[in-house]
């Protein structure tokens, strides 16, 4: 039996979206490498609601079947709006991914994470063969932290000593982030925090030490995955 009507909405987006008439280029150009029967893993945020939405229209206009897995509720919304099924990676491996990013070196390390859904959009890529990171020119930095904290994922309990140990290894600065549709801290998918730690001189080593931290779920720290930058 199915519901009468689904909750339903003309954009899952919340608030502008910057830079939307490049997004809507890289989109674009994203949907071409869509072949029938791919599965997709879907990242979140601005840039990959926009190439979600322009790789549907496309599905649509050629009849193509194409599967999602999604990295967050949000992602898995949309999907289920624009009519792209959805799948986990408990079930399917995917044939490629993409996603954008806060932050991109000239090595492609990455800082994600400012919509808290690391975790899975970590995996989603340390799954698949190769991941389509989009972004535009405002994204690219010279080093980590240039911009952006990173955002580091920690289980409530464990908050204060998190905190000693990333300052024990350097943090400049460290924020509790707090969400703005509610009052306290933003709580991730998983029922965890974040904090936004600054470092300076990030080296290959920090992605390992940061998730070695007892308490530490997962980072925004994306160092050494097999990703092709799309601009």
């Amino acid at each position: 039996m199915n519901w009468e009507e689904n909750v339903k909405q003309k954009s899952l987006w919340n608030g502008e979206i910057s830079n939307l008439t490049e997004k809507e280029r890289i989109a674009e150009k994203l949907a071409k490498r869509v072949k029938d029967g791919d599965v997709i893993g879907v990242g979140s945020g601005s840039t990959s609601f926009v190439a979600t939405k322009a790789i549907a229209k496309r599905m649509k206009e050629e009849n193509l079947h194409i599967t999602a897995i999604p990295t967050s509720y949000e992602v898995k919304l949309l999907c289920e709006n624009l009519g792209i099924p959805t799948t986990t990676l408990m079930v399917q491996k995917p044939d490629w991914a993409y996603d954008g990013a806060d932050e991109v070196t000239p090595r492609n390390w990455l800082i994600k994470g400012r919509g808290g859904a690391m975790y899975h959009e970590k995996l989603n890529m340390a799954a698949t063969p190769v991941t389509y990171i989009l972004v535009d020119d405002s994204k690219m930095v010279e080093h980590i932290c240039d911009k952006f904290p990173i955002p580091v994922e920690v289980h409530p309990e464990a908050i204060n000593l998190v905190r000693q140990a990333l300052l024990q290894m350097g943090a400049k600065e460290i924020t509790l982030r707090l969400a703005k549709g509610k009052d306290g801290p933003v709580v991730t998918e998983r029922g965890n925090i974040i904090l936004d730690a600054v470092f300076h001189d990030v080296d290959d080593t920090y992605e390992a030490k940061l998730k070695s931290i007892v308490g530490v779920v997962e980072t925004g720290l994306f160092i050494g995955y097999n990703v092709i930058i799309e601009k």
